[in-house]
């Protein structure tokens, strides 16, 4: 099992959307928030390659944000 972690924000649709559409495919991932888990954030954010919200790694490795998420899941790439 992959370990999946976003690092989200208030008031980020893509933030939304890219819970949603993990929790459809009963994928678990850990939420970390910006503002409220900031320490753990920066240190995430250090390794991302982008500075939208929100940003996606899985197995410590950036992959980006909503966009490249969804492409993973439709090429079947992700597994729960």
């Amino acid at each position: 099992m992959q370990s999946i972690k976003i690092v989200t924000q208030d008031a980020c649709s893509y933030c939304v959307a890219a819970k949603n559409l993990l929790t459809s495919r009963s994928v678990d991932f850990e939420e970390i928030h910006l503002v409220k888990q900031a320490d753990q954030a920066r240190e995430l954010l250090l390794q991302a390659t982008q500075r939208t919200m929100p940003q996606i790694f899985i197995d410590g490795e950036a992959i980006g944000g909503f966009t490249e998420l969804n492409q993973l899941v439709k090429s079947g790439d992700l597994t729960s």
